[in-house]
């Protein structure tokens, strides 16, 4: 199915992975919408240039009421959605479990897991219509590997690869294939902060013996979006050079 009038939504996509996604769909041919808390040079540029097929927003994950009328607005814009990409998280300071205040927990929860299924939800509605459609939930090896420090982000990343499990099974019949895609360390905002010998040690640990590439997270990505992954579905595709096996 060529890539031609297909609309993708990608949250976060002003920085990061996310940008790296976008880039490569409008390459492919979607038209593409994505939102993040503020603007970036890359959102100003490439609205500036691509008017037609690209549409961004400031949307805070928190406002779940925002993050559905961005579907909405999307919908507007190009009459379809085909695919969303949950790929916006929200991860600061490490902090031990028993220091977390309640704020900081309810809006861990809120953002990495009450966040992608508010805005999956009402993208799907939109997918239904048609009958067909992809949803790619970007999880986090702390889902499947305990570290100190993000016990709630690991339990809202583990939550939402058990969403994905569920979600597709029940949107299977409509033909929306749901798949979750855990990727493991490379570099982003989230692990700028970590040290040069957390980053050794963990190198050590790797059986590849280094740290991903974005590029090989965004090529995996592309693959279970692409028609020779028609048939997964229901999926958690680790991508972590083999630091958990």
């Amino acid at each position: 199915m060529s890539a031609a009038g297909r609309v993708a939504v990608v949250s976060g996509g002003s920085r990061g992975l996310g940008r790296l996604l976008v880039e490569r769909l409008l390459g492919d041919g979607w038209k593409v919408a994505t939102f993040s808390r503020k603007p970036s040079e890359f959102t100003e540029q490439t609205a500036a240039e691509r008017p037609e097929d690209f549409l961004w927003a400031p949307v805070d994950l928190g406002d779940r009421a925002g993050l559905r009328a961005y579907a909405a607005a999307a919908t507007r814009r190009f009459g379809r959605i085909d695919l969303l990409v949950n790929n916006a998280a929200v991860l600061t300071d490490q902090e031990l479990f028993l220091t977390v205040p309640d704020g900081r927990l309810d809006a861990l929860i809120a953002q990495n897991l009450a966040a992608p299924i508010a805005l999956t939800q009402a993208c799907a509605k939109v997918m239904s219509v048609r009958r067909s459609g992809q949803i790619v939930n970007v999880s986090s090896i702390n889902a499947i590997r305990g570290y100190r420090g993000v016990a709630v982000y690991s339990a809202a990343k583990a939550g939402l690869d058990g969403f994905s499990r569920s979600l597709a099974r029940e949107l299977g019949p409509l033909n929306i294939r749901v798949n979750s895609v855990i990727p493991g360390f490379f570099d982003s905002g989230m692990t700028a902060g970590v040290t040069a010998e957390n980053r050794e040690r963990i190198r050590r640990r790797t059986p590849l013996g280094r740290l991903a590439g974005i590029e090989e997270i965004a090529d995996t990505v592309l693959f279970v979006i692409s028609s020779g992954a028609s048939f997964i579905t229901g999926q958690t595709i680790v991508v972590d050079g083999g630091i958990t096996c």
